[in-house]
């Protein structure tokens, strides 16, 4: 047993040495932990709201975007269009879409923030078909209303607006997505001004 003297501060530096070791060390352990609890960019990405470029859109033009996993339409309704809503209303199940589903800018005749730019989740209310937009010829599947949409799969049909026709197995209107013009050209799907 050695009687020299105790170097307080050789064993001041040594603990803090190895206290500073061993917090660096655990902290680089937690961080990679604490990490793996957020969603992964995959998870982000599915959920996070996408734009739609809609400034080469035709009249009559339908194009599809995909939003947390689902085809979004987007389509420009043309004047006749809009006045073929009003001259369905009273075969419809739900006109003035008063079931919860709908954000309240869809509480319109037309479903939509401005008329002529319709927005909706193509999937068939029924069994989740897609629908088929029918520019032309719709008539053949609702008298006297030349354009909508046709679900192939059980029968199911909506006008230009996704409101549902009574008689067919769809039970509610095709879903509106929360969305919003960042400007005259481009519609951010995923979010509207209430959200943003």
């Amino acid at each position: 047993m050695s009687n020299a003297p105790v170097d307080h501060g050789r064993r001041r530096f040594l603990t803090i040495a190895t206290s500073v070791v061993g917090g660096v060390g655990a902290i680089g352990a937690a961080v990679p932990f604490i990490a793996s609890w957020n969603p992964s960019e995959k998870a982000k990405q599915a959920g996070a709201a996408v734009t739609a470029d809609i400034s080469k859109l035709e009249d009559g033009q339908l194009i599809r975007v995909e939003w947390r996993g689902k085809p979004v339409w987007i389509v420009k309704r043309t004047p006749a269009m809009l006045e073929s809503l009003t001259k369905s209303v009273d075969k419809l199940r739900d006109p003035a879409s008063e079931e919860p589903q709908q954000p309240d800018y869809a509480k319109n005749d037309h479903r939509s923030k401005k008329p002529e730019i319709f927005v909706a989740v193509g999937i068939c209310t029924h069994l989740g078909c897609s629908p088929t937009y029918l520019m032309k010829d719709f008539d053949a599947q609702v008298e006297g209303i030349p354009s909508g949409f046709f679900c192939p799969c059980h029968g199911s049909t909506y006008d230009m607006a996704g409101r549902v026709f009574s008689g067919v197995p769809a039970p509610k209107n095709l879903m509106i997505p929360p969305y919003m013009f960042v400007d005259d050209t481009t519609i951010l799907i995923g979010e509207d001004e209430g959200t943003a």
